[in-house]
This record gives C-alpha cells, sequence and structure tokens, in this order.
C-alpha cells in the first residue's frame, strides 16, 4: 500500500505533473511519426508495454550499488530488448512506467527526472523499428541494423543523461558535483548491460527465427 500511495503522490506532485505531461507530449509526437510511416499500435504492442513494465519493474529491485544512489541493474537490457520488437512507444513507457513504478515501491516516491533517463533510452532504443526493413521477429537484422542498435542506444543515454541533469538541478536542486559522478557510473553500467545483454539478446533472438524459417540473412 505505501508503494500504491507513493506511486500516486509523486504523480500529482509538481516534479509529477511536469513529467506526465512531457511523457503525453512525447508519445503524441511518436505516434505522429508512427503513423506517418504507416504503424499503428497494435494490441500485441499494448500487452508488451504492459509485460515490459511489469518486467522492468521487478528486475529493477535487483542492483548492485555502484555510487552514490547508483546501481548496476540487468532492467537496463529489457529496454533496447523491448525497443526493437516493439517500438520507440513501447520502450519509452516500459521505461517510464517500469522505472516510476519500481522507485515508488523500493524508495516510496518517484524520481522523475531518473525515470527520464529510463524512458529516453527505451525510445531512442526504439529507433532502429523506423528502418521498415528491420523485423527481428522475423529474422531480418543485418549488421547496419547492429550498428545503429548500439549508435541509437547510445545516444539515447546521452539524451537521457542530459535531461536527468536538468531535472535534477532545476527540479530537484541537487548539487551539479554530485550528478556528475552518478550519471557517469549509471552510463557505463547501463552501457554494459546494454552491450552484453540487450543488443546480442536481439541479435541472438533474430538468428533463431532466421533460422527456424529458413532465412538467410547478414548477421
Amino acid at each position: 500500500m505505501n508503494g500504491i500511495s507513493g506511486f500516486f503522490q509523486s504523480v500529482i506532485s509538481r516534479e509529477g505533473i511536469i513529467a506526465v505531461i512531457v511523457a503525453v507530449v512525447l508519445c503524441i509526437v511518436i505516434a505522429l511519426l508512427n503513423k506517418k510511416k504507416g504503424r499503428h499500435m497494435s494490441t500485441k504492442t499494448v500487452v508488451a508495454i504492459g509485460v515490459g513494465a511489469a518486467l522492468y519493474a521487478a528486475l529493477s529491485a535487483i542492483s548492485i550499488p555502484v555510487g552514490p544512489n547508483t546501481s548496476f541493474r540487468i532492467a537496463i537490457a529489457l529496454l533496447p530488448i523491448f525497443g526493437a520488437f516493439f517500438g520507440p512507444t513501447a520502450g519509452f513507457l516500459i521505461g517510464f512506467i517500469g522505472h516510476a513504478l519500481n522507485d515508488a515501491f523500493m524508495y516510496g516516491n518517484v524520481w522523475w527526472s531518473w525515470v527520464f533517463l529510463s524512458a529516453i533510452m527505451g525510445l531512442f532504443g526504439g529507433f532502429v523499428c523506423f528502418d521498415k526493413k528491420f523485423d527481428p521477429l522475423n529474422g531480418i537484422c543485418t549488421k547496419v541494423h547492429i550498428g545503429l542498435m548500439y549508435l541509437w542506444s547510445l545516444i539515447g543515454m546521452f539524451v537521457g543523461s542530459v535531461i536527468a541533469y536538468l531535472g535534477d538541478v532545476y527540479l530537484y536542486s541537487e548539487p551539479t558535483e554530485k550528478l556528475f559522478v552518478q550519471i557517469t557510473l549509471a552510463n557505463i553500467s547501463n552501457l554494459v548491460v546494454i552491450a552484453v545483454i540487450g543488443i546480442p539478446a536481439v541479435i541472438l533472438i533474430a538468428k533463431s527465427k532466421a533460422k527456424n524459417q529458413g532465412l538467410k540473412k547478414d548477421f
């Protein structure tokens, strides 16, 4: 009950209202981009968002401290995986909802600026889907796509870090020196998880699908 109460109290706080408004605007923009490219949110994607957010929240409880209020989390691997399979909207909402739920149930309140770090990483992790030739669920994942997944993940970490930094400074009045250490350590651990677990998982699944369907693709 404390987690649920903490979640809703965080949502109606000044920081929470700003975060929700920004999230809604971003989702609308992404939806318009998807519509322009002929992509629509399916029932499967909606289900994936719910499952992914729950998994992200649960796995985030498994963490190893690496610095002040910063930890190594395997849950980060879910962001490029779900982003690659279900698109940027799913990646964003899984990171946003999953991180917020974990904060609420683990700590009693949500730290919204860092929620956006996860959300933006999920968002950018799904941008590879804008290439219509990319279809890992049907075994289509070339070397170009693999490179794009790593590139988008790096860009997502950078953009998410900037947003987390600005949010901490201007919404939470956190000291900049501590933030530099936190963001640096977080990005190092996130990069390791994404590079070693997240993206390789997408590649392995795509290879498995290609093999099962008798497809020959360039990996």
